[in-house]
């Protein structure tokens, strides 16, 4: 399965760029699928076509539902086991995501009511992403509780 990033903004050089790429590295081994990382400008740009055959689309919003890290993983788990070969996960600008973009997600995810700027967002994401995968490998230092 595909675990496909889809970010608004320009990470650039940044400690931020650095935590990114250590979760990816980390990602590309783990038994949910390979990580993209795909950029878009603060506005405008075109999202890349979602592949042929069964994808997800997971909006992150500040209005979405708090998963735990246990739920989160075993959801991505179900969706690759039940042979889905993308999950897209949209991250807005500083605007957030407007409401066909809402109206178009399996999930809307949360990280909580407090306002995240985006780029931290991203690396909350797939730091979440590393920890899933771990989750569903059965890695035994991850609490659930």
């Amino acid at each position: 399965m595909l675990l496909h990033v889809i970010a608004r903004g320009k990470i650039g050089q940044s400690s931020e760029a650095d935590l990114v790429q250590r979760y990816a590295r980390r990602i590309a081994t783990g038994p949910l699928g390979a990580l993209r990382v795909t950029e878009l400008p603060d506005r405008g740009g075109t999202v890349p076509p979602p592949p042929a055959g069964a994808w997800r689309n997971v909006v992150l919003d500040e209005r979405g539902r708090q998963l735990g890290s246990g739920e989160f993983a075993h959801q991505l788990e179900r969706w690759r086991d039940d042979g889905v070969r993308e999950v897209r996960f949209m991250i807005g600008a500083a605007d957030g995501h407007d409401d066909a973009v809402r109206g178009a997600a399996d999930l809307l995810l949360g990280f909580g009511p407090m306002t995240w700027p985006h780029m931290l967002v991203r690396v909350m994401l797939i730091e979440q992403v590393w920890r899933a995968s771990s989750i569903v490998a059965g890695h035994p230092y991850h609490r659930e509780g």
